[in-house]
């Protein structure tokens, strides 16, 4: 089996193309460059004190769950391209990542054109950090902890779109909450509890006769952009130092639920 993967360098971007790398012959992995610094480096995010510090949180988290950076398994074809170049690709520079029996989005840039055109014909999956559709957007887990909605952190595996987080969905995957988490670690290993369901769901081909069910907007608690999330709301989480409690937890309706 060949898996296309379009995504990004951190480790939790990494460890997908990982994990992928154990159930296929060959993973073509497009990932779009950033700084592994944010807060640090102006980038996505600006540099300041306060990014530096909550940043400073989510490497920590990172790397406790996913480990550091590195070079990736031999079956696994990387092409590196800057963030924001990927609609400016041609099919003649993807030509060997067109020809899998799988494609999957996580953290890749919003794609448009022929690449999304040809995504959608090919059933690409796309792995939506927030449960859909009540939180949609950027950041959406952040979002749902800083409006003390925790039982809504987790993620969506959906059909991709050309609409953003859209597509129709699949199932939904929710952490646990472990005795020792800080609200970091508790998002961070929803990243991994979605990743781990997914590439189960392939690897046992249950993906591919899953029923999908169509997203109703009108259950949208908040729509998130990148401009939302600033240092006077970072500041502001930080300072509230939540302290999770899964009794006080309140579910929303959920599609094919895997908790871990």
């Amino acid at each position: 089996m060949k898996v296309t993967i379009f995504s990004s360098n951190q480790p939790r971007h990494l460890n997908l193309a990982k994990l992928f790398s154990k159930i296929s012959n060959e993973v073509f992995f497009v990932s779009e460059v950033s700084t592994v610094f944010p807060g640090q480096v102006d980038d996505f995010f600006k540099k300041s004190k306060v990014m530096q510090s909550y940043f400073q949180n989510v490497i920590n988290s990172e790397k406790n769950i996913f480990g550091d950076i590195g070079f990736l398994a031999n079956n696994i074809r990387t092409l590196s391209i800057k963030s924001g170049d990927i609609n400016r690709l041609d099919k003649s520079q993807l030509a060997d990542a067109l020809n899998s029996e799988v494609y999957v989005v996580f953290g890749a840039d919003y794609i448009k054109g022929w690449l999304i055109d040809f995504l959608v014909e090919k059933r690409a999956i796309n792995i939506h950090m927030g449960i859909s559709p009540y939180y949609r957007g950027s950041s959406c887990n952040f979002w749902a902890l800083n409006d003390n909605n925790p039982g809504y952190v987790g993620a969506t595996i959906h059909y991709l779109s050309k609409g953003l987080d859209s597509g129709d969905m699949l199932f939904h995957c929710l952490p646990k909450l472990n005795p020792k988490d800080n609200p970091f670690d508790f998002t961070m290993r929803s990243v991994l509890i979605a990743q781990q369901g997914l590439v189960s769901a392939v690897d046992d081909k249950s993906i591919f006769s899953l029923p999908s069910i169509k997203q109703d907007k009108s259950h949208e608690v908040r729509y998130s952009r990148n401009e939302d999330f600033n240092d006077e709301v970072a500041k502001d989480f930080l300072e509230r130092d939540l302290k999770l409690n899964s009794k006080r937890f309140v579910y929303p309706k959920l599609i094919n639920a895997i908790y871990g």
